[in-house]
């Protein structure tokens, strides 16, 4: 699906036994799409940060348990849900408003929480912009933690996204990915946005300077693709002209290009935040 539609015609699936848990944050305009492909889950959790639309009354009007926290971070969110709330299921995958489950995903995920050897797992995501995918600049297959056993699986904040807390031996990988729709409420929502995870950012960054933490030299070639993001993550933030670097490692060395004009405006954007972070950093520092 390439567009932001939902199958029609299809038959009621098979019941499929994982709990959803749903962040959100004035997402009235996406909540009902995001809760139309869960067809099949029978316990959606809805963790509000107190909307002042009607996103908790349409998740309501939809059938899901509604809560709300004050939002402090997102392993924060994600962890008080885990800790607080009394979930039907032993899965739980954990879902943003503007993300959209397809037919496959939902698929291969009851076939995978068979497997008693695994306590996790890594989920890609297809990042959607300008009504198409994002193959080649939007870094696919890009993997977070989004499907765990609720008694193992905690996050520990990192930036502005979290971390699995997790021994990696027990966490698998998925092939079917979700689609986010991280531009669903315009150019300006996702600026406002980056603006607040670059100063995330930018204090991670100079905390991890001040603590003196070593470079991860091994984790650039580790098999295991959460580990090997963090160590090329790491590592960018003391190479110099990271903006620019950047925008070519996406544009040119992943095929950003291949993606037309969504694809370069996409890129332009990007090297922006790191800008951002960058800028941001700097003036932590002096400021210390």
């Amino acid at each position: 699906m390439s567009a932001r539609q939902l199958p029609v015609g299809e038959d009621a699936p098979e019941p499929v036994a994982v709990s959803v848990l749903i962040l959100t944050l004035n997402e009235e305009q996406n909540i009902g799409t995001c809760m139309a492909a869960l067809r099949g889950f029978d316990d959606v959790v809805v963790l509000d940060s107190f909307s002042t639309d009607q996103t908790v009354q349409v998740a309501h009007s939809l059938g899901a348990r509604t809560y709300q926290r004050e939002f402090d971070n997102f392993a924060g969110q994600r962890n008080f849900a885990l800790n607080n709330i009394n979930f039907s299921n032993e899965w739980i995958l954990h879902l943003d408003a503007d993300e959209v489950l397809t037919t496959e995903l939902r698929e291969e995920i009851r076939r995978a929480i068979l497997d008693p050897n695994v306590d996790a797992y890594r989920v890609p995501s297809r990042l959607m912009f300008m009504g198409r995918w994002l193959r080649y600049s939007g870094m696919y297959p890009t993997y977070q933690v989004r499907l765990g056993r609720t008694r193992a699986l905690r996050f520990a904040q990192f930036g502005h996204g979290q971390r699995e807390d997790l021994d990696p031996r027990r966490v698998g990988s998925l092939k079917q990915a979700y689609l986010h729709y991280s531009f669903s409420k315009g150019l300006g929502d996702w600026f406002e946005r980056h603006n607040r995870y670059s100063t995330d950012e930018a204090r991670a960054t100079v905390a991890r300077r001040r603590e003196g933490v070593r470079l991860d030299w091994a984790g650039l070639l580790s098999i295991a693709p959460a580990r090997r993001r963090r160590a090329m993550k790491d590592l960018s933030m003391h190479l110099p002209f990271r903006p620019l670097l950047r925008f070519l490692y996406m544009y040119v060395m992943r095929r950003g290009f291949l993606d037309g004009w969504a694809g370069w405006t996409y890129c332009r954007m990007i090297a922006t935040y790191e800008l951002m972070i960058v800028l941001k950093a700097r003036q932590l520092m002096r400021d210390r």
